[in-house]
């Protein structure tokens, strides 16, 4: 018996889920199918001698649903509703790692989701699922939890407005609370803003103590709570007469202020998820279907490949295709960062959701759904913000012991105050509040996601794909970077470069000759060669009696006299001397040009030299990353003297030559052994072990397949300066993420000794529990603002 996840789509209700389940359960192999409608995946249990994992999804096809297995160990992401702090992220990994079957577990704050990854034949998602709930948090279909973000924005604002209007006329009346009337006010207005707006936190902490565990729930609810019935004990007499002070505004502003945090601070959240967000409204909703009986407006869902597919000016292409018909520029600043539209015509690629700027075209749909560019990309960077970053661990092993601390630290303010220094009950008691309530590890919690969330959107809007968030912090610290040589420094394609003909013999009659010779040939240096004097204005000319020599050359006949195009060794064994150009043939051969004699009947024409050209960034981006304090080394399969020379023209520190595919991954475990954090960029195919072995593998030009690539950072664009761009948004991000955790940490260092009294026998200043709330609300805002700030790097960069 074989077990299998699948991800189901097209299900509106449960009664889908059933009848998937019925359909499933009736046929023959299938031991146990289960569907679970909220995380929209089935997991089936088979016999794979009777029935195959592609026929229960052919099976699955036919109901009408879309099905995709999910690959090796079962992985799962979905959101989840009432993350608080740093310390309900880690509380629910700890409870997620400890079930059985669950290799891992990762709970990302600033987006409200999280990533498991386990074993189906030892736990369902549905009992994962349970976990999520038994810990005190609601699991909900991925994306769900950031889906209707303006209604959550409303909420989170209601509330804060609620809160305000009732906590308003207690402060207005504080001075007067002893008159009896004003005081029943006071009573039942903090009671409704007790028992409402702050119920959350009540819920929060009963979740988080059963599991316990301590978050910001608990800390907030200990401070509310212990303003809220002192002063209802105080107003009914409990402490006598005289014994006790009413302060119902405490507990009221304390919640009105955290909400106010609270709303801003998803405000804040919202505003770091932006790049993805503006992605994800590029898709297109309709398609134009070309059909016999005419043109069919249809959802763009509804589109499969080989479908034909009309697209007008100005129109969002629907999905990935080739124009069949037609010419037209698209704007594909959305794969590529590059502002100025792309010159298409028939036979050329286009990509779903870029704009169609001028003509109409028609277009074959060759990729639909999950399997388009846009949908990689969306995927790929929901993966890099869902990462954790390793400093992260940083923040998770502070906020794991940071609640009880607070709480031993509130504990001892007041034994120092009442029981030491003889100050008032209700002075050290207060003091208790505010020591409890400034203290909340929001702020850790949201240091590093919010950043990374921010840095992988500014990524993407240049087109570097970051493949994991933790790769923004690896990449900066990288101290030696090896570069693929061909398709990376060089164009990847041999082009003719120079041409030294004979005495008396014209240039034109030479490259006449040259293109009519290789005309017939499928070699790369001919094909090159008959490209070469194409766009000099010379075609090739009708050939006869063509004969090709492997690995020396070719001859024909042209114009009546006998070509030959190919090695020295060639003409040299046909009679014809090559000496009178002996000279330049040693300079285009030292640096490190392949050579095409040409002669007509025995006289030598001339030489036409080739080479694989270096990309107008290459040498820039080897300077760049010279500057960044970084080694840059070249590996090449090609021969030793090309190699130097294209490592003198680019500037590299250095070199290794005739380097086999395999042997490549070698070179970068050597570097590694040195001590070095290397970084290896290649074309993501051939340089793929490579890549997976460098600790930071980055492919270049990958803009067709990008979920296939081996490399942890993607370049959409055939440009080595994206590379430099990407070590440069690496170092910001770290940056960015240690000042969010310096401010975090620093804030707390400042404010509790402050909230504790301590300037209150020099300067006679103490902190008022309800503005402790409401700067503890502030310090998870200014972590998120400071993380928007990396924005301003992308012009930068």
């Amino acid at each position: 018996m074989q077990k299998a996840a699948f991800a189901i789509t097209g299900m509106s209700c449960v009664n889908c889920a059933a009848r998937i389940e019925k359909a499933l359960g009736e046929t023959a192999g299938i031991s146990r199918a289960s569907v679970n409608f909220a995380m929209e995946e089935l997991l089936v249990e088979f016999d794979d001698a009777v029935i195959t994992s592609g026929a229960i999804e052919e099976k699955v096809t036919k109901l009408g649903y879309g099905i995709r297995a999910k690959g090796g160990a079962g992985e799962l992401r979905f959101g989840v509703m009432g993350l608080h702090c740093a310390s309900c992220v880690n509380n629910l990994e700890k409870k997620l790692l400890a079930a059985p079957g669950v290799t891992a577990a990762v709970v990302n704050l600033a987006q409200e989701s999280a990533f498991v990854r386990f074993d189906p034949s030892t736990i369902a998602p549905a009992e994962i699922c349970a976990v999520v709930t038994a810990a005190g948090y609601q699991p909900v279909p991925e994306g769900a939890a950031k889906e209707d973000e303006a209604k959550t924005y409303r909420n989170q604002r209601n509330w804060f407005m609620a809160s305000l209007l009732l906590s308003l006329p207690i402060m207005l009346t504080m001075g007067v609370h002893h008159i009896r009337a004003v005081g029943w006010m006071n009573l039942v207005l903090a009671s409704i803003v007790q028992f409402t707006a702050g119920l959350t936190f009540y819920r929060g902490s009963f979740y988080a103590l059963k599991s316990r565990s301590a978050n910001m729930d608990v800390l907030v609810a200990l401070g509310t709570s212990a303003a809220y019935f002192y002063s209802l004990f105080a107003f009914f007499g409990a402490f006598g007469e005289h014994g006790g002070e009413v302060f119902f505004e405490t507990s009221a502003m304390l919640i009105a202020f955290i909400r106010l945090g609270k709303y801003l601070e998803a405000r804040a959240r919202g505003k770091a998820g932006e790049a993805l967000k503006k992605l994800l409204r590029l898709q297109a909703d309709k398609a134009r279907l070309i059909t016999d009986e005419g043109e069919k407006e249809v959802p763009a869902s509804m589109v499969r490949v080989g479908d034909l597919l009309l697209v007008r000016p100005g129109e969002t292409i629907p999905t990935d295709g080739e124009i069949v018909e037609g010419s037209t520029s698209v704007d594909e600043s959305m794969v590529t960062g590059e502002s100025v539209p792309a010159d298409k015509v028939a036979g050329d690629a286009v990509t779903g959701a870029t704009i169609n700027r001028t003509g109409l075209i028609r277009v074959r749909a060759t990729r639909v759904g999950e399997e388009t560019l846009l949908s990689q990309i969306v995927k790929m960077v929901q993966e890099a913000q869902g990462d954790k970053a390793p400093i992260q661990r940083f923040a998770d092993r502070v906020s794991g012991v940071f609640v009880p601390v607070v709480v031993a630290l509130a504990l001892l303010t007041f034994g120092l105050w009442y029981a030491l220094l003889n100050e008032p009950f209700l002075f050290a008691f207060k003091l208790v509040i505010a020591v409890v309530v400034i203290a909340c590890p929001c702020a850790m919690g949201l240091a590093t996601p919010t950043a990374i969330m921010v840095g992988s959107g500014v990524g993407l809007s240049r087109g570097i794909l970051i493949k994991r968030g933790s790769v923004l912090e690896n990449i900066s610290r990288l101290q030696a970077i090896l570069l693929d040589k061909t398709g990376t420094l060089t164009e990847g394609r041999p082009t003719l470069t120079d041409v030294v003909v004979a005495k008396a013999v014209d240039e034109g009659r030479f490259l006449e000759c040259l293109a009519s010779a290789e005309s017939q040939s499928t070699h790369p240096l001919a094909q090159a060669a008959v490209q070469g004097a194409t766009a000099r204005g010379i075609a090739p000319g009708p050939v006869s009696d063509y004969r090709e020599k492997g690995g020396f050359g070719v001859a024909c006949t042209f114009g009546g006299m006998q070509l030959m195009a190919g090695s020295a060794r060639l003409l040299e064994e046909a009679g014809i001397s090559v000496a009178s150009l002996e000279a330049s043939a040693l300079r285009l051969a030292e640096e490190g040009k392949s050579l095409i004699y040409v002669a007509a009947g025995e006289r030598l024409l001339g030489i036409a030299a080739l080479a694989d050209r270096l990309k107008a960034s290459s040498a820039a981006a080897v300077v760049e990353m010279r500057r960044l304090g970084i080694k840059t080394f070249m590996i090449t399969g090609d021969q030793r003297a090309v190699a130097a020379a294209i490592a003198r023209q680019v500037g590299v520190d250095g070199f290794e030559a005739e380097v086999l595919p395999d042997r490549k991954q070698q070179v970068v475990k050597e570097y590694q052994e040195k001590g070095l954090s290397v970084g290896m960029v290649g074309d993501g195919i051939n340089d793929a072990p490579a890549l997976a072995r460098a600790d930071i593998g980055i492919a270049i030009g990958g803009g067709t397949d990008v979920a296939k690539e081996t490399g942890d950072v993607i370049l959409v664009r055939d440009d080595l300066m994206d590379a430099v761009r990407a070590i440069r948004l690496g170092r910001a991000t770290l940056a960015k993420i240690k000042q969010n955790l310096f401010w975090a940490l620093f804030y707390n260092i400042l404010g509790i000794p402050i909230a504790a009294g301590v300037l209150y026998y020099p300067l006679g200043i103490t902190l008022k529990p309800e503005f402790a709330g409401l700067a503890m609300a502030f310090s998870s805002v200014s972590v998120v603002t400071n993380s928007l700030l990396l924005k301003r790097v992308r012009n930068k960069l």
